[in-house]
C-alpha cells in the first residue's frame, strides 16, 4: 500500500442510464466536504466527441462551462453547486480528448514506432487524467471519479479497466469502488426486485471490478432483508448497501445520505478521519425550500423547452433565487416558435416575470423578440441571458430607435444594421490560435469561452445587484454587440451598464424605464449556488414578487414546492 493523500473514489452506473451518479457523487462530496475535508470530483464520458460543446442540447442537456473555458457535461454544475468548488478542464475528458491526444502523440513520433494500443496507451492517459488531480500542494483529500454510462457500454470499457489497474497500483485502502444500480419496485407484485441489481454487479466482476459499496437507486428505502440479500450476492457488506431513494427536492439527497450512514461507511472504508459532517447550511436550504411564503411565476421563452435538462443549471438558479426570497418559482415553458402577438396575452397570462436564455440559431428567435417587446411595453420583469440579451438589444433597435431592419449578422448576415456583428478581431484571434480552423466547417473552440472581467456602471440595476463596480462571468457566444450602434441606441434610453474593462465588448443592457429589465452577454446561471444565489436571479425574482404584489397575486403557499426535479 502506498502512502498518499488523495484517496479516490470511483463510482459506477449499472442498468440503465439518467439513474444519477452525478448527484449521488456530488451528494457525497458535499458530505465529506462538510466533514471538513477537501474534495474535488471529476467526469469521465465514453462518448467520442471531444467535449458535449458541438453537441445539440436535445442529446445531451446544457453545456456547462467552466472558468477556465472549459466546455463541460452538465454534471459539472452539480458538482459546483454542491461543492461551491470552482471546476476546471481537469475535471471533465471524454473518449474523444482520450483518444486525440494519444493519436497526437502517436504522430509526433512520443511512442517511439510501437503499436499503439488500448492497454496500455489509452488506459494510461486515462490514468495519468484521473491522477492529475493529485497533482501539487494543493491536492485534495478525495477525489471522486464518476464514470459516464453503464456497465457493459462498449465505448466505457477502457475506462473500467483503467480504474481497476488503479486499484492495484495504489492499494485497496486508497481506493473505494462504489455501485449506483436500480432496485426497482413493482406494484402489480408489490415488492422490489434485486434481479437487476445482481446481473449489473456481476458485468462489473467479469471486468475484474468488485464493488465495495451498493447504492440502489429506489422509489421507497430497501428494507434490511433485502439490503442482506443484495449483500449476499454482490458480495459486499450489509452495513455497505444504501438506498437512494427519489426526492421532491435534489438538496435533500446529502441528508438523506447522511441519515443512512453513507458518508460514515466512506470514511471507515477510506480511513478518513473520524468527524461528524456539519450539516446546518444544509437543513436550512431544505427547510426554507420546503416552507416559501408566496410563489412566482416566470416563462422561460426558448426552443429546447421540451428537454429541461438543456437549461439545468438556468433552473437551479431559479430555485436559489427563489429559496433567497422565501417564494417557490412555478416555471412556465413558452415555446419561442410559436409566440406571436395573436396569442402572447394568452401564453404570459399571469407571468411574473419573462426570461430569455441562451441559444444557437434562428429558429424561434422572432418569438423571443416578440416576448421581449411583450414584456417590455407591459413592464413584466424581464431577464435576457446570452442570445437573450442579444435579443432585447433587437427588439429595442427595432421597435424604439426605428431601425426596422435590426438584427444579427447569425440570423441575417447582409443587414445594414447588424446591432450585434460577429468581433473579426475576436475572431481571428482565437481561430490563429487553433491551427487556423476553418470558421465554415469547425464548431469546436472558435467561441468566447469562460471567465472575463466586467465593470459596472454606478446607479444602474446590474451594479445595486452586485454591489461591487468589477466582476467576473463566464462567456459561450461567437457573436457580441456591435458598437458602432451604441450611441444611438444609449440616446433612445438603452443603457449599457456592464462593459469590459477596457470598453471595447457591451456585457450587460438594461433599461431605466422599466421596473426591471437587464440582458447580460454572459451566462450568470453557471456561478449560482444553493446557498448564495446569483445576484441577478435573486434581483429579477425580487421584482417578479414585486410585480406579482402590484397584480394582487403573490399566492401564500406554505410547504409549497418549487421546480427542482430528482
Amino acid at each position: 500500500m502506498k502512502d498518499m493523500k488523495t484517496r479516490y473514489i470511483f463510482v459506477t452506473g449499472g442498468v440503465l442510464s439518467s439513474l444519477g451518479k452525478g448527484l449521488a457523487a456530488a451528494s457525497l462530496g458535499a458530505l465529506l466536504q462538510a466533514r471538513g475535508l477537501s474534495v474535488t470530483i471529476q467526469k469521465l464520458d465514453p462518448y467520442i466527441n471531444i467535449d458535449p460543446g458541438t453537441m445539440n442540447p436535445f442529446q445531451h442537456g446544457e453545456v456547462f462551462v467552466t472558468d477556465d473555458g472549459a466546455e463541460t457535461d452538465l454534471d459539472l454544475g452539480h458538482y459546483e453547486r454542491y461543492l461551491n468548488t470552482p471546476m476546471s478542464h481537469k475535471n471533465n475528458t471524454t473518449s474523444g480528448a482520450i483518444y486525440n491526444n494519444v493519436i497526437a502523440r502517436e504522430r509526433r513520433g512520443d511512442y517511439l514506432g510501437a503499436t499503439v494500443q488500448v492497454i496500455p496507451h489509452i488506459t494510461d492517459e486515462i490514468k495519468s487524467r484521473i491522477l492529475s488531480l493529485s497533482e501539487g500542494p494543493d491536492a485534495p483529500d478525495v477525489a471522486i471519479i464518476e464514470i459516464g454510462g453503464t456497465v457493459g457500454d462498449i465505448e466505457g470499457l477502457p475506462f473500467l479497466e483503467a480504474i481497476r489497474q488503479l486499484r492495484s497500483e495504489l492499494g485497496r485502502d486508497n481506493c473505494l469502488n462504489i455501485h449506483l444500480t436500480l432496485v426497482p419496485y413493482l406494484r402489480t407484485a408489490g415488492e422490489h426486485k434485486t434481479k437487476p441489481t445482481q446481473h449489473s454487479v456481476k458485468e462489473l466482476l467479469s471486468i475484474g471490478i468488485q464493488p465495495d459499496i451498493i447504492l440502489c437507486r429506489c422509489e421507497h428505502t430497501i428494507p434490511a432483508e433485502l439490503r442482506k440479500k443484495i449483500a449476499l450476492f454482490c458480495n459486499v457488506d450489509q452495513d455497505a448497501v444504501f438506498s437512494s431513494v427519489d426526492v421532491g427536492n435534489i438538496y435533500e439527497v446529502p441528508l438523506k445520505f447522511y441519515d443512512e450512514g453513507f458518508d460514515q461507511k466512506v470514511a471507515i472504508m477510506l480511513r478518513l478521519p473520524a468527524r461528524n459532517a456539519r450539516l446546518e447550511s444544509w437543513k436550512k436550504l431544505v427547510n426554507d425550500f420546503a416552507s416559501p411564503l408566496g410563489r412566482v411565476t416566470i416563462a422561460i421563452v426558448g426552443k429546447y423547452v421540451d428537454l429541461k435538462e438543456a437549461y439545468k443549471s438556468l433552473h437551479e438558479a431559479l430555485v436559489h433565487a427563489g429559496v433567497a426570497n422565501r417564494v417557490a418559482v412555478d416555471l412556465r415553458y413558452v415555446n419561442s416558435e410559436q409566440v406571436n402577438r395573436a396569442n402572447e396575452d394568452e401564453l404570459f397570462a399571469d407571468c411574473d416575470g419573462i426570461l430569455v436564455p441562451g441559444g444557437f440559431g434562428y429558429r424561434g428567435v422572432e418569438g423571443k423578440i416578440e416576448a421581449i417587446r411583450y414584456a417590455r411595453e407591459n413592464k413584466i420583469p424581464f431577464f435576457g441571458i446570452c442570445l437573450g440579451m442579444q435579443c432585447a438589444v433587437i427588439e429595442f433597435a427595432r421597435n424604439v430607435a426605428g431601425m426596422e431592419r435590426a438584427n444579427s449578422e447569425e440570423f441575417d448576415e447582409k443587414t445594414p444594421e447588424n446591432v450585434i456583428y460577429l468581433l473579426r478581431e475576436w475572431y481571428d484571434y482565437r481561430t490563429s490560435n487553433l491551427e487556423k480552423r476553418d470558421a465554415t466547417s469547425d464548431k469546436g473552440g472558435t467561441m468566447r469561452l469562460g471567465a472575463y472581467p466586467c465593470t459596472l456602471t454606478h446607479g444602474t440595476i446590474a451594479h445595486a445587484a452586485y454591489g461591487e463596480e468589477n466582476i467576473s462571468e463566464r462567456h459561450r457566444h461567437r457573436y457580441e454587440f456591435n458598437n458602432k450602434f451604441k450611441e444611438k441606441l444609449g440616446e433612445c434610453g438603452l443603457v449599457f451598464s456592464g462593459n469590459s474593462p477596457d470598453g471595447s465588448l457591451v456585457e450587460i443592457v438594461e433599461l431605466t424605464e422599466h421596473p426591471w429589465f437587464v440582458g447580460c452577454q454572459f451566462h450568470p446561471e453557471f456561478k449560482s449556488r444553493p446557498m448564495e444565489a446569483h445576484p441577478l436571479f435573486r434581483d429579477f425574482i425580487r421584482a417578479a414578487v414585486d410585480y406579482a404584489r402590484s397584480h394582487d397575486r403573490v399566492e401564500q403557499a406554505p410547504g409549497a414546492a418549487t421546480m427542482a426535479e430528482c
